[in-house]
């Protein structure tokens, strides 16, 4: 029986998703119960694709990224791997039937940051973000909705919105990491990492309408998702005011973050919000 090795590989990618992001951890256990080991897991695969273009610099990533992505294929068609966390991904994506087209793009994306290392237009730079973030949100929309392909069909363009947003408060809240150690510039809106009040201004705004297209849908999510990715969207929006509030100069020589004081707070707000039917 399968059972207790499946329950192992969900438990791994609860443990990589809370030492990696107490932030995400947060906001997924405000989600039901009974869909929050769904997400774990496809947290715990996009952290570990993210993991080795991003950070294992003494390796080979390339190899590393094509036997993780071999990996990934034959867990999915087989329904098992001994990796923990492609099985409990595969676990998911096979349940709630993930189109393999969202995991071929995110790993497409995953493969860009191999070798590019600049976004000179706004296609490449959608693109881009297309493929690390929105399919992310659409394979969780594809467990918030349970089968319902209607709902999934109505709410997808607010899910792309909403992954999108949080993409790009990431690319300006790193932007130091990015372009000084990763050798990145993701924003097309400026050149080699060096951003100025106008620019600045440009990609909040941007970022800003991302957030009001997607508000629109997470107001129509299931109960048993709403309140969780509510918690993200009000995390996100306070990130984004910080950076609002923040130098342009200040943004390329520090990453912005959000105390732990002031996240639980927010977490309280939103909770307060829910419950008085405000969102």
């Amino acid at each position: 029986m399968k059972e207790l090795f499946d329950k192992l590989s969900y438990s791994c990618s609860h443990k990589v998703t809370s030492m990696y992001s107490t932030s995400f951890t947060l906001a997924v256990k405000m989600l039901s119960p009974k869909i929050q080991k769904d997400i774990y897991a496809i947290y715990g695969f996009v952290r570990f694709a993210d993991e080795i273009v991003d950070t294992f610099h003494d390796y080979d990533k390339k190899i590393l990224l094509d036997e993780f992505e071999k990996d990934l294929y034959h867990a999915i068609d087989r329904g098992i791997s001994l990796n923990p966390i492609l099985n409990s991904f595969q676990d998911v994506v096979n349940k709630h039937k993930i189109d393999a087209d969202l995991i071929d793009h995110f790993m497409k994306s995953m493969r860009a940051d191999l070798y590019k290392h600049e976004y000179e237009s706004i296609q490449e730079y959608e693109d881009y973000i297309y493929g690390s973030a929105d399919v992310v949100g659409l394979m969780c929309l594809k467990v918030f909705v349970q089968g319902d392909q209607g709902q999934y069909s109505r709410l997808k363009e607010p899910a792309m919105k909403l992954g999108s947003a949080f993409q790009k408060v990431n690319f300006l809240r790193d932007l130091k990491d990015d372009t000084e150690n990763l050798h990145r510039s993701y924003f097309p809106h400026i050149e080699g990492g060096i951003i100025d009040g106008a620019a600045k201004q440009q990609i909040i705004a941007e970022i800003e309408r991302d957030f009001h297209d997607a508000y629109a849908g997470i107001v129509q999510l299931p109960i048993e998702a709403k309140f969780g990715v509510y918690t993200a969207f009000i995390y996100y929006r306070k990130l984004l005011r910080k950076l609002t509030s923040t130098k342009a100069s200040e943004i390329r020589e520090k990453r912005i973050r959000i105390s732990n004081p002031m996240k639980m707070f927010l977490l309280t707000k939103s909770f307060v919000n829910y419950k008085l039917n405000l969102l």
